[in-house]
């Protein structure tokens, strides 16, 4: 028999949570002009009661929340108290249906208990509140400092069966959040939202989509944001009779070819629809207007939605699937949505693009890799990666065998500008702990200058945010 893979011990038991916490250096010294808190989210628990949930991205959110302070670090751990983690724990057993899972016992509880808001995809940092997303319905209010849950948040404008995507953007000029949500029907509806910088809910639009889709991200560029829709089609009526989960529902019809939405931002109404070959994307990286009028945009592509299985047998802690994504970059008419060219800008699996725009200075894409020797189906990332996209260079950070990264996460210092650091949260499978590691980007490819231990192991989970620091809380 197989042994487990080294990455499998993170998950294997639930999460434990733990208070406000400082935490020792293990190597290095803590940047002094590093101030500010990371914020990490993702499924704390993928069980209960004896029974496991039908896909990674039913598990309960908890969120990691590391301060970084004028005397040091400190870091705590806490679950979102949802709704259903309060009944559920209360149950001591499973009762909700979810992404990848059918509701526990009979039938009928498909249509008797609500869908669990799970609240463990990512994480947006306002001033006076966190807010922890997952797509599927409206964001819960969490508290920046103790992660204390207030309760959930519709951002004076969310209905409650509206979703609110895991992946907002924002304006850096405006402050103003973008984001969409898409509720089901015979043909869904994709809402469109742009927020104040305080989170408000200030204009709404709607499009009607072809079917029941799967939109997991978009991009905005200019003046328009962006939307991929890939040919995921929910085939409802299995779901309705309480026989299939969300997730085992979706098909991959690739006849149906990729559809490209261009919305005009200011006013949230489509100004072009088209459709491309059939791919998959979870995740979109850096997108700009380019010279000639054109978007161009990256994303971590895939052939087909075999990637779906992958990420429902992480939870097992035992993949087998084979589901490579890749770095491309696209160019779109914006005015008429028609693909121009495309091109695989980094041919090696990954995932996870975050984008640094310095001024006068070349878009970097951060990436988390698959080692040069890893098993691309039993493994997992471990390796941070940083891709100059007009010159292509990339520079590699390799945790080391059996050390796995979590999406990287740029800060700039507070008191040199020019300085910035990128973070990230790593699991050592081999001594089934997790750290916080810190790498000068200038030296990337070198040792961290810091690494700092945390209490308990922390899951691998999705996504997260660095929050500067604005606010007295930060001075510990």
């Amino acid at each position: 028999m197989t042994a487990a893979p080294a990455w499998a011990g993170s998950i294997a038991q639930p999460a434990a949570e733990f208070p406000l916490t400082p935490l020792p250096i293990l190597s290095g010294q803590l940047p002094a002009g590093l101030r500010g808190s990371l914020y990490r989210n993702g499924p704390g628990r993928l069980g209960r009661g004896g029974m496991s949930v039908g896909h990674w991205f039913d598990g309960d959110g908890a969120i990691l929340a590391v301060h970084f302070g004028e005397t040091g670090a400190q870091a705590t751990y806490r679950y979102v108290q949802t709704s259903g983690y309060l009944a559920e724990s209360e149950a001591g057993e499973l009762l909700y249906g979810n992404y990848g899972m059918k509701a526990p016992g009979a039938f009928w509880n498909q249509w008797l208990r609500s869908i669990k808001n799970v609240a463990n995809t990512s994480v947006i940092a306002l001033d006076d509140r966190l807010l922890a997303l997952w797509e599927g319905g409206n964001p819960h209010a969490i508290d920046l400092h103790s992660l204390k849950t207030i309760g959930v948040d519709n951002l004076d404008g969310l209905e409650p069966t509206w979703g609110y995507s895991a992946h907002p953007k924002q304006d850096s000029q405006t402050g103003e959040w973008f984001n969409f949500g898409v509720s089901p029907g015979v043909n869904a509806v994709l809402h469109l939202y742009r927020s104040a910088p305080n989170g408000k809910i200030l204009q709404k639009g709607e499009i009607t989509l072809d079917g029941v889709p799967l939109v997991h991200d978009f991009a905005i560029a200019g003046s328009y944001l962006v939307f991929c829709v890939p040919p995921v089609r929910l085939n409802a009526i299995p779901v309705l009779l309480g026989m299939s989960s969300f997730s085992d529902a979706l098909e991959w019809k690739p006849n149906l070819g990729t559809q490209i939405l261009v919305v005009d931002r200011h006013t949230l109404t489509l100004v072009s629809r088209s459709e491309a070959p059939a791919w998959y994307q979870w995740h979109f990286g850096h997108a700009e207007i380019d010279r000639d009028g054109q978007i161009a945009l990256t994303m971590v592509r895939y052939a087909d939605f075999a990637t779906n299985q992958y990420l429902q047998e992480v939870a097992t802690g035992e993949t087998r699937t084979k589901a490579p994504g890749a770095l491309w970059r696209l160019c779109i008419e914006p005015h008429t949505g028609k693909l121009r060219s495309q091109e695989v800008l980094l041919d090696r699996p990954c995932e996870f693009p975050v984008t640094q725009i310095a001024p006068n200075a070349n878009p970097l894409t951060y990436l988390t890799l698959h080692r040069s020797n890893a098993d691309v189906q039993r493994d997992v990332f471990g390796c941070i990666g940083r891709l100059n996209l007009n010159t292509g260079e990339l520079v590699e950070a390799d945790c080391g065998e059996n050390r796995y990264p979590s999406e990287a996460l740029f800060a700039a210092d507070m008191l040199d500008p020019a300085q910035t650091w990128v973070l990230s949260l790593v699991y050592d499978g081999r001594l089934d702990k997790s750290e916080v590691w810190i790498w000068d980007d200038n030296r990337l490819g070198a040792e961290p200058i810091c690494r700092l231990g945390l209490p308990e192991k922390i899951p691998l989970g999705f996504h997260g945010t660095w929050q500067p620091d604005r606010s007295s809380h930060m001075k510990l």
